[in-house]
């Protein structure tokens, strides 16, 4: 008897995220994004791979995980265009959030693998981790009861220099920058976002707040969001340009101005009530337009005055407000969350694969599974993808976590499986052959 899970309507989708590759990978591709709903425990390509029922070809499983990779562009279009398109319909701005996260892997044969700069080390852990780093570009959606969902659309794996050279050179790819593979996302996304007509912000992290990055993103149209250094030279506004004055206008004013000299002063503080978090705010700030280099042009810069400190925010949109520019700061945190998610639930960096091609295939694989599963609890309820009766500890007011909406899938799927077998006509063997089925995914 074979699996219906395929046959449900919550996972055509992944049929249409296939079609990029050819035939024969592509049937292999979307049983692997099943398999890695349905896998339980440690999340392998070999646990994928049993629990989407074809262990029998799972040579070929791995060639269609590295075509994946390869085809990580036209597939990552596919997400953007029918899982999420559908959830930001009603939205005039779409929102983009662009970090990078490290993922451990363990083994000196694992290529492509360094020590990285560790940003969760804990109480016990080390500033450093020994594994990838993937580049992530994620869309920031708002629900109506869980606020800012970051869902997941394309990553770059960022491989150091000197880790290159450990590569065989038949592997070996090309040596990028994260600010390189930070511009290639943006005009991927202004490629296949763009169309829909919304404007387009960016918000990430400080890191990524440099002309590499800024200027190109000018040129694309988009409007960037970030944390502005303290030392930050900027410069004033130039006025007009005297009468008779031949040439272009000038782009920077020749005043420098001194952040810390600015967030000192009394003046020109104001109090806004907004909500970040999910709760309602009152944050003291001041802003004003200035002119930077890295950005290319004039920037708003908003100061925060913090318990901890002043902080200093900038967007490359010289009319966004105060409210809008802290609520996208806020919201970038949604991103932070969806990687813990990836890691522990998800199962990002326990592919348990050694080659680049593999690598670079398998942790987009778990995004991809991440942003469906986000899309079809988009509009469910919340008891019903989560029953806390068993739980009267836990507060019934939480909404749910994306492992509360991966059980629900998983269930329902399992759910149709058992109708299956409860069909009329069926044989004892068939019966037999989906009790062992079953028992294998659940335990």
């Amino acid at each position: 008897m074979r699996s219906s899970h395929l046959d449900h309507a919550s996972c055509q989708v992944f049929s249409r995220l296939a079609w990029p590759l050819d035939r024969r990978s592509g049937a292999r591709f979307v049983r692997l994004l099943l398999g890695a709903i349905l896998a339980r425990g440690r999340r392998t390509v070999t646990a994928w791979i049993r629990a989407a029922g074809i262990s029998d070809a799972f040579r070929s499983c791995y060639t269609a995980v590295a075509a994946a990779g390869k085809h990580a562009d036209a597939v990552a279009a596919r997400v953007a265009t029918d899982v999420v398109a559908p959830l930001v319909a009603d939205s005039d701005r779409l929102t983009l959030a662009l970090d990078d996260t490290p993922t451990p892997r363990h083994g000196r044969h694992v290529q492509g693998a360094g020590v990285h700069h560790n940003p969760t080390p804990g109480p016990a852990g080390s500033p450093y981790v020994y594994g990838h780093v993937f580049v992530v570009l994620a869309i920031l959606v708002n629900h109506p009861r869980w606020g800012v969902v970051a869902m997941p659309l394309l990553a770059r794996l960022y491989v150091r220099a000197k880790d290159l050279i450990t590569i065989a050179p038949k592997h070996r790819p090309e040596f990028r920058t994260k600010l390189e593979q930070a511009v290639e996302l943006l005009r991927w996304a202004k490629t296949w976002l763009g169309p829909l007509g919304k404007r387009i912000w960016v918000v990430a992290d400080g890191a990524y707040a440099k002309a590499q990055v800024l200027k190109p993103a000018r040129e694309l149209g988009l409007t960037v969001v970030s944390r502005l250094r303290k030392d930050a030279a900027l410069c004033s506004v130039p006025g007009p340009r005297k009468p008779g004055c031949r040439g272009r206008n000038r782009v920077y004013g020749e005043e420098r101005i001194d952040l810390a000299k600015r967030a000192g002063q009394r003046r020109a503080w104001s109090s806004t009530t907004m909500t970040l978090y999910g709760t309602s705010t009152v944050k003291r700030s001041k802003t004003f337009v200035a002119t930077w280099r890295p950005a290319g042009g004039a920037i708003r810069v908003v100061l925060v005055d913090e318990p901890n400190g002043w902080r200093a925010f900038f967007c490359t949109d010289t009319t966004a407000s105060v409210v809008e520019i802290l609520t996208a700061v806020a919201d970038r945190f949604a991103l932070e969350i969806t990687f813990r998610d990836c890691k522990e639930v998800v199962g990002a960096g326990q592919h348990q694969v050694r080659f680049v091609k593999a690598n670079v295939g398998a942790f987009p694989i778990g995004l991809w599974t991440f942003t469906p599963t986000e899309a079809w609890a988009w509009s469910g309820k919340d008891e019903e993808l989560v029953d806390r009766s068993g739980s009267p500890w836990d507060s019934p007011s939480r909404r749910p976590s994306h492992a509360d909406k991966r059980r629900a899938w998983r269930r329902e799927l399992l759910g149709q499986e058992v109708r299956e077998v409860l069909r009329g006509g069926i044989t004892e063997a068939e019966i037999q052959a989906a009790a062992d089925r079953l028992l294998s995914l659940a335990a």
